[in-house]
């Protein structure tokens, strides 16, 4: 008797849980997810995977008959210079215009936010510069640059008598170009993004932290800082996976050179895939780029979540 009253409760509340309204808010959001995660699967997801196949072979992105060749193509990323110095200058353009963007963009935020009289103004001189298409800064700068004597650059300095300086044909200027150019469009863009975090700051913070006798240093160190972190987290985040792979502005700047110095990992898949018809070999690269990402915001988002419980 008692097994007969179980069952019918059991079937109950399982009748119960299909039709309780959490299950059918649940399946609501998956029907309205599905086309998302259908596009993800489709454009993402299975290119990724392909990808990852065809870096064990020789595939040239045309002919369907392809060779198995091993671990072939991601020895030969380790031993050519080339894609090397595309890895290399790949990360420090990242780190770099993360680092001297995220140094910047705070000090610039915190004086834009006082009242001023030409506040409105300054704001949007500054986040103007992010605005264009990062092609067009990199074609209007390879002007200001120019080695000639007809450069921007190089007739400002003709004024005190200075000869013109090659600062698109020698390895280190080159790469200070174009790391200088991304922290100019990007500075103004991310004190935006401060001054957004900035006004959220409760002003009882800093009337508290005058009376107490701290000065402007003191509070921008003890309250502006520690109350910012969630917005340097997002800047940090933006800046690094923009950094990894960027492609337009270096290309359009310096067209990767000189040599190789100004190379980027996107150009080197687009010209060794695409371009040389070696896809194996791009499809290799990619793979690499692609779990070196991951691993890099990883440990940023590690890093910042740590920073972030350590001033919560």
């Amino acid at each position: 008797m008692t097994a007969a009253t179980a069952t019918p409760r059991t079937a109950s509340k399982q009748k119960k849980w299909w039709t309780s309204a959490s299950f059918k808010d649940n399946m609501a959001s998956f029907w309205f997810l599905l086309p998302i995660i259908a596009i993800f699967v489709i454009l993402t997801l299975i290119p990724l995977l392909q990808s990852f196949v065809y870096s064990f072979t020789d595939f040239d992105g045309y002919s369907t008959d392809f060779n198995f060749v091993g671990l072939e193509n991601y020895a030969t990323i380790f031993s050519d210079p080339t894609l090397l110095s595309s890895v290399g200058f790949t990360l420090l353009y990242a780190f770099g215009v993360t680092f001297f963007v995220t140094v910047l963009a705070i000090p610039l935020a915190v004086t834009l936010n006082k009242a001023m009289w030409f506040q409105g103004f300054a704001r949007s001189l500054f986040f103007f510069l992010s605005v264009p298409a990062q092609a067009i800064i990199g074609l209007i700068w390879q002007y200001i640059f120019s080695p000639l004597g007809s450069g921007v650059a190089n007739k400002f300095l003709a004024i005190f008598g200075l000869g013109p300086i090659g600062w698109l044909s020698q390895d280190n200027l080159a790469r200070f170009c174009v790391i200088f150019v991304a922290v100019w469009m990007g500075v103004g863009w991310h004190a935006t993004l401060y001054i957004a975090f900035l006004q959220n700051i409760p002003k009882d913070l800093y009337e508290q932290a005058t009376v107490d006798g701290a000065g402007t240093f003191q509070q921008f160190v003890h309250i502006t800082l520690p109350q910012l972190t969630p917005g340097i987290v997002t800047s940090m985040f933006l800046l690094m996976t923009g950094g990894l792979k960027i492609y337009d502005l270096p290309y359009t700047l310096t067209g990767g050179g000189p040599g190789y110095a100004t190379y980027t990992i996107t150009q080197s898949l687009l010209l060794r895939g695409i371009g040389q018809s070696q896809y194996g070999l791009g499809s290799a690269l990619a793979t690499l780029f692609t779990v070196a990402c991951i691993l890099v915001i990883f440990l940023q988002l590690a890093i910042s979540g740590a920073v972030e419980k350590r001033f919560a």
